[in-house]
């Protein structure tokens, strides 16, 4: 199933909308997969500050939970298009990133997040819970913000070293320069013979 976009109130912060009414999820569980338009591409990679989002695709598996909170896991695949940071040259680079995120209702945010700072342990902490916001997740937003995640921040071609340029140092060049000018200017102003 594709989406694109689906009511965008605020484009320049939640590009790509995509949203799934809570309520609607059968306890079985929900799967929904996403492709992004031309349009909301474009819009990514500007908020982005992306060349271009060649292609973005998401999948999502929604479980919905007896206490009204969702476990959201999933996939994003993009192709985006970046700048090497050290010849300059267009270059694109391939982006998949897991998604795992519990969404609960506002009301059990705090009381939730609580536990999660309660957990101590050699495991990784698991992030406090996403707000189900108006009975709606955003799973378009999730997707770009995972996107946004596998963007490599220094891009650089696979053949690309950088290479600095070495100069001959200049003999008038160097810490003394100023002292030495100053020394000959006074020498050929001290009369002949002293």
């Amino acid at each position: 199933m594709s989406g694109g976009s689906t009511g965008r109130p605020d484009a320049a912060r939640d590009p790509w909308r995509v949203l799934v009414n809570v309520a609607q999820i059968p306890d079985t569980g929900l799967h929904r997969e996403i492709v992004a338009d031309e349009a909301t591409r474009k819009a990514i990679a500007e908020v982005g500050e992306l060349r271009e989002v060649v292609s973005a695709r998401a999948a999502f598996d929604l479980q919905p939970k007896r206490d009204g909170s969702c476990h959201v896991t999933g996939r994003v695949w993009a192709r985006v298009g970046q700048t090497c940071v050290v010849t300059l040259d267009p270059i694109e680079n391939e982006i998949d990133e897991p998604i795992d995120v519990l969404f609960a209702p506002p009301e059990q945010i705090p009381e939730m997040a609580d536990l999660v700072d309660d957990e101590q342990g050699d495991e990784e902490t698991p992030d406090p819970p996403e707000p189900i916001v108006g009975g709606f997740i955003d799973i378009g937003r999730l997707a770009t913000d995972a996107l946004f995640l596998g963007v490599d921040p220094y891009p650089r071609k696979a053949d690309a070293v950088f290479e600095q340029e070495v100069e001959a140092p200049d003999p008038e060049n160097h810490p003394f320069a100023a002292l030495k000018a100053l020394k000959e200017k006074a020498d050929g102003k001290k009369p002949k013979g002293s």
